[in-house]
């Protein structure tokens, strides 16, 4: 798909996986190129589907999304889980042309509502989300289910 600003929102190939993993390290969430393409492999297995924005090199946004039915509501929910843009992209409008994007993803899967998850120490992404018309829907909880060595 492109945009009107001259940028491609598509699915990652494994081409991509390499300037994937520089802009995952660029945030801190380093994962190599292999491991990066099974991730993205079981996500799509899994219900889920990954998007990237690309301009002239590697890409410079990402956006994760997961859907899955809960008792609540009648459709699948979806989650926007990552929505990552590089540093040097910011502020031109990437980060909503991915959300848009995985929006019209979620509603091609069946659902209904379209959640994003704001992990802690994201000061930026509240506002973000206000702004493209997310409300606040209550808070969250993790643990994690293995001991780590």
């Amino acid at each position: 798909m492109r945009s009107r600003h001259g940028l491609e929102i598509r699915t990652p190939t494994g081409a991509d996986l390499p300037g994937l993993s520089v802009l995952l390290a660029e945030a801190d969430q380093a994962i190599d190129a292999p491991e990066l393409g099974r991730r993205l492999e079981a996500l799509r297995l899994g219900g889920g589907t990954a998007l990237i924005a690309l301009e002239w090199g590697p890409p410079s946004g990402l956006v994760t999304l997961h859907w899955h039915q809960i008792m609540q509501a009648a459709r699948p929910v979806a989650q926007i889980t990552l929505l990552l843009v590089g540093p040097g992209e910011r502020r031109r409008g990437i980060g909503r042309l991915l959300v848009e994007a995985a929006a019209q993803a979620a509603r091609s899967a069946g659902c209904d509502a379209l959640e994003l998850a704001a992990p802690p120490g994201e000061p930026s992404l509240p506002a973000f989300g206000r702004a493209l018309g997310f409300v606040e829907a209550g808070s969250r909880f993790a643990r994690a289910l293995r001991k780590r060595r």
